[in-house]
């Protein structure tokens, strides 16, 4: 996992910037949308919907605009076009491979944008189950180290369900998607407050790359998380410290 965790920080910071032009209201609108549409508009009992609405809050997104999207997805608010979610998969430069996580109002325009990127840039489309089968789905929480009380935390973590807790410039926290709600009410129990949490596709290996392909492919993921109908992008690529470092300062 060495430069993930540094990696999560520059993109928290970009998400920052982000959300004061307003961009990332929009793609958590919909995800809150979608769940309640799937789930009903309670999050006590639709744990996706809770999941969609605590990164709201993470991200400082409105309270209106918050139920304004529950709304829309419990049909309450018939304004906008219907959303649809779906994963796309596909392949970076170097054989690196892409979960692209994305929810649209026009299918054929968030493909062609995906496809004109890769192709760009690169990399390809994949068929269906061509990467996906390579990655699981985890509970993930991120907490910031600084002066947290590691042996606290991993024990907070562990008894919850957690597999895994991994401390770098973030103590990242990884367990079973059916654990989320132990481990986030287990850490909020003991006062830890995650920076980053929610469900990510994992990947079950990892490639490792020269630097500068690296960034290669760090560039590409990062130029397909800009369109606006992603949500998010998991790959199979191993970051180095090296390789974030030289991103940050370019």
């Amino acid at each position: 996992m060495s430069g993930h965790s540094k990696w999560s920080t520059i993109k928290r910071k970009k998400a920052a910037a982000d959300a004061k032009r307003g961009a990332i209201f929009t793609r958590l609108a919909r995800e809150i949308t979608i769940a309640a549409r799937e789930g009903g508009g309670d999050p006590v009992v639709n744990f996706t919907l809770r999941l969609a609405i605590d990164k709201a809050k993470a991200s400082n997104m409105p309270k209106e605009n918050i139920e304004r999207s529950i709304k829309r997805g419990t049909g309450e608010d018939k304004e906008g076009a219907e959303l649809v979610q779906t994963m796309y998969e596909g392949y970076a430069p170097n054989g690196v491979g892409l979960l692209i996580e994305v929810i649209t109002d026009n299918r054929n325009r968030t493909v062609a944008e995906i496809r004109h990127i890769l192709s760009k840039m690169g990399g390809n489309m994949a068929d269906a189950g061509a990467v996906s089968w390579q990655f699981k789905r985890a509970a993930y929480f991120a907490v910031p180290a600084e002066g947290i009380d590691e042996e606290k935390i991993f024990e907070a973590a562990v008894e919850a369900g957690a597999d895994d807790v991994i401390t770098e410039e973030d103590i990242e926290i990884i367990g079973p998607v059916e654990a989320y709600k132990q481990i986030s009410d287990s850490l909020s129990a003991q006062g830890f407050q995650p920076v980053e949490s929610g469900l990510r596709m994992l990947p079950n290996t990892t490639i490792e790359l020269a630097v500068d392909k690296t960034l290669q492919v760090m560039r590409v993921i990062e130029a397909v998380e800009d369109l606006d109908d992603v949500q998010q992008v998991f790959s199979n690529l191993q970051v180095t410290d090296e390789a974030v470092e030289q991103l940050a300062a370019a």
